[in-house]
């Protein structure tokens, strides 16, 4: 039953230490020394894991691991430990030495990357293969994670070539979520559509929760904060779920066609972002709870699948990304519980990655997949359109010869007509010879005439306008003499400024036209006076030309007239008239003595304040 020793071996480039090669001792209270862990008291104290890759489940409390290396010396390899899993917070390795005492280094994402004695997203601690003696290796582990221990012997040469492999797949992990980043985010600013927004967000939060993962944040993002590595991949996390399913929401159309899931999702972002709070500000150990995550997940999922069996066809390529999804998620969740028979190597270590990857691959046949739709229907709508254009066509021509024949009807009942009148021409031009003389006279006779109406038209105005300012008309006549609210604002222009123009702000006489229609702007100042200020009719919402015919009524009725009366005559509400109306007749008090001396146009003296 004792601890079995890991012998180091020419042929075997690595070797990753599974159930009785490493040994735990949990120390709860974290009190025990080195001294105290190393001594024969301790030795059956340490039990051999029960499972290929041991845990640190109890979050900030203390392990110690230990394993043991048989030297040999017939290898001349360089070798390096390595532990695998970089969110471990606090690692104390104690590197037994040829003299029996033990060398101390400190790992784990809680130090300063520069720190570390290899620059690496792993941790990594070069040992030395010397002596014949069995080596007995310790290690003080505490994490505010769940974190798996795992810890393998490599040699410089394998690790050299296994680390460049991976950092090449990392960068083609990564450079296809940029890639498909960019593309949405090119197609967003296109067309205006938030899904291509809301997955670009999606994709850069799942890049950002992989790289907090897996080291790479630590390595090139924040290498002198590592306080970082204790909330970053929370954030990301939330990110991810919130977009998630703000993109499913989007993409599905399911505040159209599942209201209720849609208060589903919104319910669900709500509580995520308040669980988020609370872990920062209160207790963020509950970060470590990464199974919260399901929740999300599964009403994103469970909403595919509810909108594809209503016949919605792009959500089957969103269903088929988020089963492998699902698929990856509940590995991950399985092996975190222990069911150790699922951690078969680096597949399971990056299953949840390449889920990633083949998600953000359907999701992206998905919004392919809806565009496409959309196009058919862009199709069919251009079709229909068509073939109405057609039936209109027809019909048109159907008119056209309808037309056609009846004014062959026409020409012939024309024609008929045109012989009869043909025989009257003749008799006529008889005539015509006789009054060809009396025509020429009546042309004389005619300019005469014209100079006579155009004097006579140019009175008959003047009489208007003089009938309208001192008599009673009805809307309709007084509608001749301002019928728009271009001859209101022309009258209300010349009134206004019959004395000529001066800014009432720097009293300068010269002007421009102003950007409303007859307003005045200052040519020295730049103030612009339309044409209603300092009116009665200023800030008034009454159609100007009614607001004209009110003031004539309420003057030429001396202020008798009733508001409903003039409700009835304007067609305007009752309390309008009502209010408009006493603001006129106060007018009307004040310059009492003035409208006195008026002879005629006696209301406009109303007009000017």
């Amino acid at each position: 039953m004792a601890q079995k020793a890991v012998e180091i071996k020419n042929d075997v480039p690595q070797h990753i230490f599974t159930f009785k090669e490493i040994e735990v001792l949990e120390d709860e209270k974290g009190k025990f020394t080195f001294n105290e862990i190393k001594s024969p008291s301790f030795d059956q104290k340490f039990k051999a894991s029960i499972t290929s890759t041991p845990q640190t489940k109890n979050l900030n409390k203390t392990y110690w691991f230990r394993i043991k290396i048989k030297p040999n010396e017939a290898v001349e390899k360089p070798l390096i430990l390595e532990f695998f899993d970089q969110t471990i917070d606090y690692i104390t390795v104690y590197i037994p030495q040829p003299d029996k005492s033990y060398q101390i280094e400190n790992l784990g994402d809680a130090n300063p990357f520069d720190e570390r004695l290899i620059h690496h997203k792993n941790f990594e601690i070069p040992i030395k293969n010397e002596g014949k003696e069995i080596q007995t290796y310790y290690f003080k582990i505490s994490s505010s994670q769940i974190s798996d221990v795992i810890i393998v012997l490599r040699t410089a040469e394998w690790f050299i070539s296994y680390a460049l492999d991976e950092y090449f797949y990392f960068g083609i992990f990564y450079g296809m979520i940029l890639v498909f980043s960019f593309y949405n985010l090119i197609m967003f600013i296109a067309i205006r559509q938030k899904q291509y927004l809301y997955y670009v967000l999606y994709n850069l939060s799942v890049g950002f929760f992989e790289m907090s993962s897996d080291g790479i944040a630590y390595q090139y993002l924040w290498p002198n904060a590592p306080e970082w590595n204790q909330v970053a991949y929370a954030f990301s996390l939330c990110a991810t779920s919130i977009f998630a399913l703000l993109f499913t929401r989007e993409l599905l159309f399911v505040k159209a066609k599942a209201p209720k899931l849609n208060q589903l999702i919104m319910a669900v972002i709500i509580v995520r972002l308040v669980f988020f709070v609370y872990c920062y500000l209160f207790d963020q150990t509950l970060f470590s709870y990464k199974f919260i995550e399901a929740i999300p997940l599964s009403v994103a999922f469970f909403t595919g699948i509810y909108i594809y069996k209503n016949g919605y066809q792009p959500a089957r390529f969103f269903v088929l990304g988020y089963s492998f999804l699902f698929a990856g998620f509940t590995l991950k969740i399985l092996i975190m519980l222990g069911v150790s028979w699922l951690n078969f190597g680096a597949i399971s270590y990056y299953s949840l990655s390449f889920c990633f990857v083949l998600e953000m691959v359907f999701l992206s046949f998905a919004i392919g997949d809806k565009v496409r739709l959309l196009k058919l229907k862009k199709d069919k709508a251009q079709q229909k359109i068509i073939k109405q254009m057609a039936i209109n066509a027809r019909l048109k021509d159907t008119i056209n010869q309808e037309l056609e024949t009846k004014v062959e009807e026409r020409t012939r009942e024309v024609y008929h007509k045109s012989l009869i009148i043909e025989s009257k021409n003749q008799a006529l031009e008889e005539v015509n010879s006789l009054l060809q003389k009396q025509a020429e006279e009546i042309s004389r006779m005619n300019v005469l005439l014209e100079q006579d109406n155009e004097q006579l038209q140019t009175s008959v105005e003047k009489v208007s306008r003089d009938r309208v300012m001192n008599t009673e008309v009805d809307f309709e006549e007084f509608s001749k003499i301002y019928p728009d609210k271009e001859s209101c604002y022309e009258f209300l222009s010349e009134l206004k400024w019959s004395k000529g123009y001066h800014c009432r702000k720097c009293s300068h006489d010269h002007y421009f036209s102003g950007h409303i229609l007859h307003s005045r702007r200052c040519s020295k100042c730049g103030y612009e006076e339309s044409v209603t200020t300092y009116t009665i009719f200023h800030n008034t919402r009454i159609p100007i030309n009614k607001a004209f015919y009110m003031i004539f009524l309420i003057y030429s009725s001396k202020g008798k007239i009733s508001s409903h009366k003039l409700s009835e005559l304007l067609s305007i509400r009752q309390s309008t008239c009502w209010t408009f109306g006493t603001r006129i007749k106060k007018v009307m008090e004040d310059r009492k003595k003035t409208l006195k001396k008026t002879n005629k146009n006696g209301w406009s003296q109303l007009v000017i304040e």
